[in-house]
């Protein structure tokens, strides 16, 4: 179960529950992929709201990781979500 003090979050991707946490670590790996040099300059990678599906298992495959999944973006990529993506 998330803790969202702790800035975690659930979600059900291929039928199990998995906790997603944007740990220090999780955006560390996340400024590298898109070689931001901040977390500022991060952020404003996403305040276009213009979000590609690449964006999105990037996102989702570092949060899996920071909630203590193994998890490769490729596996992430062939998760199915309840409800959609």
């Amino acid at each position: 179960m998330a803790n969202r003090h702790r800035g975690e979050v659930d979600a059900v991707l291929d039928g199990r529950r998995h906790t997603l946490c944007l740990t220090l670590g999780a955006l560390a790996e996340l400024e590298a992929s898109y070689a931001a040099d901040d977390l500022i300059a991060l952020a404003a990678r996403f305040e276009g709201g213009r979000l590609s599906a690449r964006d999105l298992i990037r996102v989702v495959g570092a949060g899996l990781r920071g909630g203590g999944a193994a998890v490769s973006d490729d596996e992430v990529a062939a998760m199915r979500a309840e409800g959609g993506a």
